[in-house]
């Protein structure tokens, strides 16, 4: 959504993201952004040290549309290299493709091509998909293609074509809440809405620990009851709840100061991160 920090959250998870003992780089591919947004991913990957294993592509603002089409598939063709000559494991990140999406409205307008859903191409799916299915592993191949496509929200509304056909494509999705914002909370995950289809395939014992997929539920279920029940005191107010709901709004205060709140130069473990969960379900 605009106004949120997903160039922060962006430049964290390149910064921070590693594979143990194998050789990783990140492709970062930016459409359609201004000058001072391009100098602040420059910035923050050399701060990091991670310059020299990040390859970068950028189309700004006032460059010429069919570029913006173009930046992404770029950036997947100098992943696919790294991934599949190179061995390397790669993450790419492309931002924004809102902005992709309205440049492919306006070149389908101009084309002359019959609209679809609020003005977009009836093909936008299949275009998507293109770019987004550009991710995973071959048969024989030592790399891999981690792709972190980001977009903002036109009016907020997750109904909208562009995060609508996107989740449909990708294999899970993050969203950022306004509210958590506004508390100061970073990043301001929405983690009800948020989901990941193949998280019970990456979690437990021999990915991350026995216990994982147990807090994780355990902390979804409290959270999704604390939400209800903030909805509950905002009718009738705090002082009305019973002690048991009261503990439930005292839970999800922690959990987002606690638990979601993470420093930008922050790097939490895993082991780390189920501590703080132990500690806010008790």
């Amino acid at each position: 959504m605009d106004g949120l920090p997903h160039d922060k959250l962006a430049a964290q998870i390149a910064v921070q993201s590693s594979v143990d003992g194998e050789k990783f780089a990140v492709v970062f591919a930016a459409m359609g952004i201004q000058h001072d947004t391009a100098e602040f991913f420059r910035r923050s990957f050399i701060e990091s040290g991670q310059f020299e294993r990040t390859v970068m592509f950028l189309n700004m603002a006032n460059d010429p549309p069919t570029e913006r089409v173009a930046t992404p598939r770029f950036a997947l063709t100098a992943a696919e290299y790294l991934a599949y000559e190179k061995d390397y494991h790669v993450l790419v990140i492309l931002t924004d493709m809102t902005s992709y999406a309205e440049t492919l409205r306006e070149l389908s307008s101009a084309r002359g091509e019959i609209p679809g859903r609020k003005g977009f191409p009836g093909y936008m799916y299949s275009d998507l998909a293109s770019i987004y299915e550009r991710a995973g592993i071959r048969r024989g191949k030592k790399g891999s293609i981690t792709q972190i496509p980001i977009l903002t929200m036109p009016g907020e509304d997750i109904t909208h074509p562009i995060p609508d056909l996107t989740g449909y494509i990708t294999e899970g999705q993050i969203v950022l809440s306004r509210a958590l914002h506004q508390k100061g909370i970073y990043p301001p995950i929405n983690v009800l809405p948020s989901l990941s289809r193949l998280m019970k395939d990456g979690i437990g014992e021999n990915f991350t620990t026995k216990e994982h997929p147990g807090i994780a539920a355990k902390l979804f279920a409290a959270y999704a009851e604390a939400e209800d029940t903030r909805a509950l005191a905002s009718v009738i107010g705090e002082d009305e709840l019973s002690e048991e709901e009261k503990n439930s709004l005292n839970f999800a205060r922690r959990f987002e100061k606690e638990f979601l709140h993470q420093e930008f130069h922050e790097n939490r473990t895993m082991n780390e991160t189920l501590e703080i969960a132990n500690v806010c379900l008790h």
